[in-house]
C-alpha cells in the first residue's frame, strides 16, 4: 500500500536503516522527558540535541523550515501575548498592558519545549513512510482497530486526492478560473459536495472488494521488521542521552 501524497521526507541512511519501532519509542521518550524540563540549561541542551538530530537525520534547511513554519508561527503569537497575561514583576509597560518576567520566562519555556519536540518528531517519525509507521505502531501493541483506522485513513486520503485532482482538471477544462464572485463560491461548494459523494462511493466499493477477498475485520501486518545489534546500540545511546537531560534538570 503506497501513499505518495503522504510520503515522508527521506531520512539519512544511518537513520533509515534503523527499526521503525526504535524511532517511534525514541520520539516518545524524548517528548516525555522534554515536556518536563524547566531549567534553561536543560531546555537549551534538549533543543540543541533535537536540532542536531534533525540535521544529521537528513532534514535539510528548507525542508526543516517548511515542517516548522506553522508551529513556529503559532508559538510566536504565544510568545507575544503570554507575557501580558501572567502576573509577576513588571518587565515592560505599554499603556494598560504590562508584561511580566514570569510571563516571558513561561513563554520562552513553552517555545523551547515545543520546538525541541517538533524537531525530534520531524527527524525520527516525520521521515518514516506512513505505512511503516502504522506497522510499527501495530508491533508496539497499539490496539488493532486504531492501527486499522490509521492505515485505512492513509489509503482513503490518497483516493480523495485522486478524486480531487480529476475534478479540478475537469473544472479547468471547462474554463473555470477562481475569482471572488458568487459563481466561484458556488463552484467550490459543488466541488466539495461531489468530493464527499465520490469518496463515499469509493469507500463502499473498497469495502465490497475487501469482502470479496475474505476480509473479516482484521488486517495482517505483513512486514519484515527485525531488531538488530545496531538498533540496540542506538537505543543505549538515546537512553544515556535522555538520562543526561534528566540529570541536567534535577542536579544542583
Amino acid at each position: 500500500m503506497s501513499v505518495p501524497v503522504l510520503a515522508g521526507l527521506p531520512a539519512a541512511p544511518w537513520l533509515a536503516e534503523r527499526d521503525p519501532r526504535l524511532r517511534v519509542l525514541a520520539a516518545l521518550g524524548f517528548a516525555g522527558v522534554t515536556v518536563g524540563l524547566t531549567r534553561p540549561a536543560a531546555l537549551v541542551a534538549a533543543l540543541g540535541l533535537a536540532l542536531t538530530l534533525a540535521l544529521v537525520g537528513g532534514l535539510g534547511g528548507a525542508a526543516l523550515l517548511r515542517r516548522l513554519l506553522a508551529l513556529e508561527g503559532l508559538l510566536l503569537v504565544l510568545v507575544a501575548t503570554l507575557p501580558f497575561s501572567v502576573p509577576g514583576d513588571p518587565l515592560w509597560t505599554w499603556g494598560p498592558l504590562t508584561a511580566s518576567h514570569a510571563g516571558l520566562t513561561l513563554a520562552l519555556t513553552v517555545l523551547a519545549r515545543a520546538s525541541a519536540i517538533a524537531l525530534a518528531l520531524a527527524a525520527l517519525v516525520g521521515t518514516l513512510e506512513p505505512v511503516a509507521l502504522g506497522h510499527a505502531l501495530g508491533r508496539l501493541g497499539v490496539p488493532e482497530r486504531l492501527v486499522h483506522l490509521f492505515l485505512f485513513t492513509l489509503r482513503h486520503i490518497q483516493s480523495l486526492h485522486g478524486e480531487y485532482a480529476r475534478l479540478r482538471l475537469a473544472m479547468r477544462a471547462r474554463g473555470f478560473v477562481p475569482r471572488s464572485g458568487r459563481h466561484t463560491w458556488d463552484a467550490l461548494g459543488w466541488l466539495v459536495g461531489m468530493l464527499l459523494v465520490r469518496s463515499l462511493g469509493r469507500a463502499r466499493r473498497t469495502l465490497a472488494a475487501m469482502r470479496c477477498r475474505g476480509f473479516q475485520g482484521r488486517l495482517y501486518l505483513l512486514d519484515d521488521l527485525a531488531w538488530t545489534a545496531a538498533d540496540t546500540r542506538l537505543a543505549a545511546v538515546l537512553a544515556l542521552t535522555l538520562t543526561s537531560l534528566l540529570a541536567l534538570e534535577h542536579l544542583p
